[in-house]
């Protein structure tokens, strides 16, 4: 089983992030496809991404996940509130029984220095070093995703309702202000060779 990170965040909250080895008949036998995708490989990810819920908890009802008019999956019993994020052959869940939860999966790829002042301000950047680099801008771009995944109700402006304030490195921990309801978090990264991973848990 091709598990490629596991973590138990908290009692009731777990993560993980799944390499996607398998082909789409593994996936089909065992998750029940809740929209049609049709590009092949975006049909896997969403495959693999349902297989892992209830690798993280074996009883996860995922035949009952609904979609959102913001596109956000959800149990209408809020039995468990989870996050799910694919990007190339990782798909990444982060799910809670009892906590709002928001995860996001990026592989670095230089085009997102072009594309920086959208989403983040130099005091921000600062925050991960003067010259934080594709990986470092990955990061900022990934928790934003994180917060606003958790957040579920769509229209957020990355730049001006997520600010990042201050970073402790050795922790992998970003304290954000979120200014949408004011809501001050604690996000948390991993850096892996290829991904970068962060969550988010409140």
């Amino acid at each position: 089983m091709p598990i490629f990170f596991q973590q138990q965040i908290n009692p009731s909250t777990r993560l993980g992030v799944w390499k996607i080895e398998e082909t789409e008949e593994f996936f089909k036998d065992n998750v029940p496809q809740h929209r049609d995708v049709t590009h092949p490989h975006k049909r896997l990810q969403h495959l693999a991404g349902r297989f892992l819920l209830r690798y993280l908890y074996p009883d996860f009802p995922y035949e009952l996940i609904r979609i959102a008019d913001t596109r956000k999956p959800f149990l209408p019993d809020a039995q468990y509130h989870f996050s799910i994020s694919h990007c190339g052959d990782y798909a990444a869940a982060l799910v809670s029984r009892d906590l709002r939860t928001g995860v996001d999966a990026e592989i670095p790829v230089a085009r997102i220095e072009r594309i920086a002042s959208k989403f983040t301000t130099p005091e921000e950047q600062a925050v991960f070093g003067s010259e934080p680099g594709v990986r470092g801008l990955t990061t900022i771009w990934s928790i934003k995703e994180a917060v606003y995944k958790w957040y579920g109700d769509g229209e957020v402006d990355f730049k001006a309702h997520i600010r990042l304030l201050e970073r402790d490195a050795d922790a992998g921990k970003v304290r954000c202000l979120f200014t949408k309801n004011n809501a001050s978090l604690d996000l948390y990264y991993r850096h892996f060779d290829h991904l970068v991973l962060a969550w988010v848990v409140s």
